[in-house]
């Protein structure tokens, strides 16, 4: 179970390097692991992906995960940043007999942003400041704010030891802005974070592997097959069953003949006369892993 404190967020969650918050949900690992095809007829997970973004369990834990992020707007370099500080308040609000203790994240976005939701009450809890900050306080009360004593219209006549109704005011709007929601963060924030994250894991992995080399040149004369392998920085290839698939983007000129999951390679051959070239792109699925990773071969052909 993964918590964040002592809040329960999601149920058998897998263990493996990289996991992103659509592997939250069995519904959602089950559909990622069939890919769509993309307009160059090679398989692509990101197609898959992005029709998962609307799933509204998903979005709901999305936006109160981003909620808790220590400063309210998630940097396009950062992930969610949830504090010590942040975890400490949420685990005090928990054990308060008078708040809830759980989130119910499969409930209508109208039902989890409402003002009494149990992903609001929480929020409230918290004061995303430091400790001691005179915006983590309780807002002065209405009935405090008209009994001060009005501010002097003249200067001169300020107490610097008196609160003032204005100040009182002032105070109260401020901290009560302060309060973090659910609605602060709307639905297509959350889709964008997602899209974000997920381009970042399929890009980690992908820095993971490469080809064996990056451009070719050959003879017009020499038809003989050529081979490409796919390697992995620092360790053994390995490829799911039947996880390779390749094209030549002009195939008048390259062809591609043949492949092999099992030994992780592409064979091509020229098909052109001189002066022509193609991209070899080679489309590939890492073992345990629903992600496609795509690597391109420039093919010259020479005299």
């Amino acid at each position: 179970m993964l918590k964040v404190g002592a809040l329960p967020v999601a149920d058998t969650v897998p263990a493996k390097e990289f996991v992103s918050i659509l592997d939250f949900q069995p519904e959602l690992r089950e559909a990622l692991e069939t890919s769509k095809v993309d307009s160059q007829n090679l398989k692509d997970h990101a197609l898959t992906e992005s029709t998962l973004l609307n799933n509204q369990e998903l979005l709901n834990r999305t936006r109160f995960l981003m909620a808790l992020n220590w400063t309210e707007v998630i940097q396009d370099d950062e992930g969610i940043d949830i504090r010590p500080r942040v975890i400490a308040q949420l685990n005090a609000a928990l054990d308060d007999p008078e708040l809830p203790s759980t989130i119910d994240f499969s409930i209508p976005s109208a039902e989890f942003e409402a003002e009494d939701s149990a992903a609001n009450q929480l929020l409230a809890s918290i004061c995303f400041h430091k400790k001691g900050d005179q915006l983590c306080g309780k807002p002065p009360t209405e009935a405090e704010i008209e009994n001060a004593p009005e501010r002097p219209e003249n200067d001169d006549d300020i107490d610097p030891d008196e609160t003032y109704k204005q100040d009182l005011k002032s105070l109260r709007e401020r901290i009560l802005q302060a309060v973090r929601t659910i609605e602060d963060i709307d639905a297509q924030g959350a889709k964008e974070y997602l899209i974000k994250e997920l381009a970042g894991i399929t890009n980690a992995i992908g820095r993971k592997y490469y080809l064996s080399d990056h451009i070719a040149s050959h003879s017009a004369s020499d038809t003989a097959l050529k081979t490409i392998a796919i390697r992995k920085v620092g360790g053994d290839m390995a490829i799911n069953k039947n996880g390779v698939e390749a094209i030549s983007t002009r195939p008048q000129d390259v062809a591609v003949h043949t492949w092999s999951w099992q030994e992780a390679y592409v064979e091509y051959f020229v098909d052109g006369e001189p002066g022509g070239e193609s991209e070899v792109l080679i489309n590939f699925k890492p073992e345990n892993d629903y992600r496609w990773i795509r690597k391109s071969l420039r093919v010259l052909i020479t005299e």
